[in-house]
């Protein structure tokens, strides 16, 4: 893996767990980080530039997801302190 793919993976890696961090249930957090960890172990392994190419796609979609999913869960405690 050339230097540079290996450091966009290690930085994705860390935003995906920094991330995951931000999940205020401990189930959501705990289940979220060992996905993670237990995904890239799987694949660290993997040498073909294409199918890195497609596991980072993946992973940055599900990095999206996370930001998601922990901004309306945010939201929802906020609303229903409000109310």
């Amino acid at each position: 893996m050339a230097t540079s793919s290996r450091a966009q993976v290690l930085r994705l890696y860390r935003a995906l767990l920094r991330e995951s961090q931000r999940f205020s249930s401990y189930n959501y957090r705990t289940y979220a980080i060992r996905r993670i960890r237990d995904a890239f172990r799987e694949n660290k392994n993997v040498k073909d530039s294409e199918t890195i190419e497609e596991l980072v796609n993946k992973a940055k979609a599900n990095l999206e997801v996370i930001h998601r999913q922990v901004g309306n869960l945010r939201l929802s405690v906020m609303i229903s302190v409000v109310v």
